[in-house]
């Protein structure tokens, strides 16, 4: 888990121990809200647009309403008052209608992981939601640790698989195919996973957790952990851990980041 440095409730900017929210707030009684996570490269704040029109639609989904226009001059404020250049930007919006922001320091992450598949039914009125419900994906991960595993990867009952609790799995097949789950199954849009998907021939569709298993090589992407290989799942060893496909994807991750930091001081 990050760690708070600084923080902001609707704009009111303070250290993170004297951040709060009454108590009634349905965000904290019931877990109803939406947030996004963003990482900083060197002070640049990366893909900030694309975070912000996710989380209009993630809040859109659970008719949840939030001033963008207020929370944009929040972000800035915040990141002027000092967020860690290389750290990450949590932003949560909540039904009692606070934005709450805190800069933290980036979580570091193990050169690859292990991971243990967890049966999970996606919901329909939450699929890709980035809701603030998590107990499901923080019980999924205990699951795991329990089982030997650094984190889980949801399957559909009928085995098909979806996601991990935090990130985006791809993975190489027997054939060489570099391979995704598609959106239809029940996943959240992410947007590293778009750029691996951008830069690469990616197929994307169902695929059986057998498929995975006999993986040639995979990894886990998203903001806060970039590209991470897996070494194995449910205990069957990755024949390539960190490989092509793994470093193809965190070149496009870096090259993307630096194409925008580039436009924007231009």
């Amino acid at each position: 888990m990050a760690s708070a440095v600084i923080a902001s409730v609707d704009g009111e900017i303070m250290p993170p121990e004297g951040a709060s929210i009454s108590i009634l707030d349905e965000g904290l009684v019931r877990g109803d809200g939406a947030f996004e996570v963003l990482k900083l490269y060197s002070g640049h704040l990366f893909r900030l647009t694309a975070h912000l029109d996710r989380l209009g639609r993630s809040a859109a989904s659970i008719e949840l309403d939030f001033d963008r226009d207020a929370l944009e001059r929040e972000v800035a404020a915040l990141l002027d008052a000092g967020v860690p250049a290389d750290g990450c930007l949590r932003i949560v919006v909540t039904r009692g209608g606070r934005r709450v922001l805190t800069g933290e320091e980036a979580a570091p992450f193990a050169p690859h992981v292990a991971i243990a598949l967890v049966e999970f039914t996606p919901n329909e009125i939450l699929a890709g939601v980035k809701s603030i419900s998590y107990a499901a994906n923080m019980q999924a991960t205990r699951i795991a640790a329990g089982r030997g595993a650094d984190e889980a990867l949801y399957v559909r009952p009928d085995g098909v698989v979806l996601e991990a609790p935090t990130s985006s799995v791809f993975w190489v097949g027997d054939d060489g195919t570099l391979r995704t789950p598609a959106l239809e199954v029940g996943i959240l849009d992410s947007i590293t996973r778009q750029i691996v998907i951008e830069s690469h021939e990616v197929e994307q569709g169902e695929f059986d957790r057998g498929d995975l298993l006999g993986a040639r090589e995979a990894f886990l992407a998203a903001t806060h952990r970039e590209i991470q290989p897996i070494s194995s799942v449910d205990g069957h060893e990755v024949a390539t851990v960190g490989g092509p496909a793994a470093n193809q994807a965190r070149a496009s991750l870096a090259a993307a980041v630096e194409a925008e930091r580039a436009t924007t001081a231009s």
